[in-house]
This record gives C-alpha cells, sequence and structure tokens, in this order.
C-alpha cells in the first residue's frame, strides 16, 4: 500500500522509514510531503491508498470529501488527539481513521516537570545571565516542590506518570480530579477531589485531560478565580483547556504566578515552522511571551526517540492492520 505523509519533518521519515522495514516487504510504503494536509494541498495524495497526517492537519469535510474522491481509504494519524478530523463527515465517507493511543507517557510527563522545574528555577533566566557574564542571583529565587500540593487534572497514562515522579520522587502531596479515577493512584498517594478544591488547594497545577466539549476552556475566569494566588499552571495536554486570554489577565494580576505550556489553541498557524524571520501577528500568543514567568515550548512534549518509534511502530501496525482485514484496533470512528 502506498501512504502519502503529510507535515512531514526528518524525524518523521526517519522512523516510519525503519518501521516499515519490519513489515513484510513491499507492505507499506510512504512518500513524504512537508506541506500540511488541507484543502490546497489534499491533491497530493491523488495514487496513494491512505494518508499519514498529524495533529496540526486539516481533515475537516471539506479535506475528507477531497480524499475521498480520490480513492483514499484511510487517515492514519501519528498522535493521539483526533479533534481536527471530522469523525461524522469520516463515517459517512467510509474513512477508516486510527490513531496511536499511546506511546510513552513518560515522554510527556517528563517535559511536564522539566517546565515545572524551568520555571520555579528559573532556569531559563539564569541560563541567559551567565552567557552574558552575569552571575548576580538576584531574582532568581525559586521554592522547594518537596512538601507542595500539585493538582493533576487527568490522571490517565500520562497524569499517572507525572504522579509518580512527583509523589515518590520529589515528595508533592498529590490531588486527583477525574471522572474515572486511576486505582493506582491510592499507592501513589494521589487523593481524588473536586475540581473547586483541587484548584483551591494546589500550589502547582498540571492539565492532562483530553479536549471534549465539557473540557473546552477548561481553564477559564472562573476557575482562575478558585486558584492560590501565584499558583503554577502547566498545560502539556491540549492548547483549548486553556482560555488564554483569561489566563492573560490572570498573570497581570498576580493570580497565575507561573506558567508553562507546550501547547496553545491556536498553535496549528504557528507550531512546528521556523517563523523566526517572520511577524507573530497571533496578538493573544505574542502577549503571552512578553511576561517574564511565562515559559512556552512547541508542542515538543512527545518529542523523544523512544515516543517517536512507538508511534512510528504503531501507525505502521495500524495501516498493515487494515489493509489486510478492513479493521483496526485503534479505530476512532464508526
Amino acid at each position: 500500500m502506498k501512504v502519502a505523509v503529510f507535515s512531514a519533518r526528518p524525524y518523521d521519515r526517519e522512523v516510519l522509514t525503519d518501521a516499515a522495514k519490519r513489515l513484510p516487504a513491499a507492505q507499506v510504503t510512504f512518500e513524504f510531503f512537508e506541506a500540511h494536509l488541507e484543502p490546497g494541498t489534499a491533491i497530493l495524495a491523488e495514487g496513494f491508498d491512505a494518508v499519514c497526517a498529524f495533529v496540526n492537519d486539516n481533515l475537516d469535510a471539506t479535506v475528507l470529501e477531497r480524499l475521498h474522491r480520490l480513492a483514499i481509504r484511510m487517515v492514519a494519524l501519528r498522535c493521539a488527539g483526533y479533534n481536527n478530523v471530522d469523525l461524522a463527515a469520516a463515517g459517512n465517507l467510509r474513512l477508516m481513521v486510527a490513531r496511536v493511543p499511546a506511546y510513552s507517557p513518560e515522554a510527556v510527563a517528563e517535559h511536564t516537570v522539566a517546565l515545572m522545574l524551568a520555571l520555579n528555577r528559573k532556569i531559563y533566566r539564569a541560563y541567559n545571565r551567565v552567557r552574558e557574564g552575569n552571575f548576580s542571583l538576584d531574582g532568581l529565587v525559586g521554592f522547594n516542590l518537596h512538601g507542595k500540593t500539585v493538582g493533576l487534572i487527568g490522571t490517565g497514562k500520562i497524569g499517572m506518570a507525572v504522579a509518580r515522579i512527583l509523589g515518590p520522587g520529589f515528595g508533592c502531596r498529590l490531588l486527583g480530579c477525574d471522572p474515572l479515577p486511576n486505582p493506582d493512584g491510592a499507592r501513589l498517594g494521589l487523593k481524588y477531589v473536586g475540581l473547586p478544591e483541587l484548584l483551591s488547594q494546589s500550589d502547582v497545577i498540571s492539565l492532562h485531560a483530553p479536549l471534549l466539549p465539557g473540557t473546552l476552556h477548561l481553564i477559564d475566569r472562573d476557575a482562575l478565580a478558585q486558584m492560590k494566588p501565584g499558583v503554577m499552571l502547566i498545560n502539556t495536554s491540549r492548547g483549548a483547556l486553556v482560555d488564554t486570554p483569561a489566563v492573560i489577565e490572570a498573570l497581570k494580576a498576580g493570580r497565575i504566578g507561573f506558567l508553562g505550556l507546550d501547547v496553545y489553541e491556536e498553535e496549528t498557524a504557528l507550531f512546528f515552522e521556523d517563523r523566526s524571520s517572520r511577524v507573530i501577528r497571533d496578538d493573544v500568543f505574542a502577549r503571552l511571551l512578553t511576561f517574564p514567568n511565562v515559559v512556552v515550548t512547541g508542542h515538543q512534549a512527545f518529542l523523544t526517540r523512544e515516543a517517536l518509534a512507538h508511534i512510528a511502530q504503531t501507525t505502521v501496525e495500524n495501516l498493515a492492520e487494515f489493509f489486510a482485514t478492513g479493521r483496526c484496533r485503534n479505530q476512532v470512528n464508526g
């Protein structure tokens, strides 16, 4: 089968090609396109059996209809999230959509904690000072994570990986909020509470929830008003869990003392590209970058060798399973 890979980067080429070699000869072959999948680029999929897409690709009804007309039978997502896919349209067109449901939760969890430490100990500011020959410690005072209360909103695989690092590892008190409590939580000392209690008691709040209608802008003005003054807020999950203008107001008011983001609601127009020579036209994002207590990374929490290899292997297996059986265990529609 021939697969058109969109939003392809050098690391995608490497890991997908390597994963395909592990299958029987010529079962899956890839062609890589740097272009994002969108209405104007869907034509690149002509002559292929499937497309492989990423979180910043557009898979709305228009794009899916064009893929269907090109005889594409499957959309293989090399990511866990699928909120960029019109699943109803895909179902109507009988297009299989499959994802990678889990890939090294430790990769995202470790990046989450890295953001906490970079913000708390002001590593980014200290690094720049030393490079300029400034060894003053003024303004670099942090706090011990040991003994602090960390609230985890979402305690699936990634949330629990964070809990393992911060509970037994750092000696933090752990609170969790999840409609489906994880049975492993008690062993780590994690206490499940309602969202209002978690917001009001936590020194650090970390988001690990999926983006659903009920979690859109979960962190809004009302939620921010319930938090401790000076709270640290971390989001390595989905950008739209956070109402960014409301967070900016909370930063200005001192309600949020530290903000670490690896995701952003409007990231599709920004992330995964070198825009260093261009003007950032997103005024909200540009405002975020003006705060000295904000660290933003460009959706890289997943980016480890282990996670990339797992993503590629599962993606190739999804493709091979569908074209062999017409089914896929990681199907997300129908």
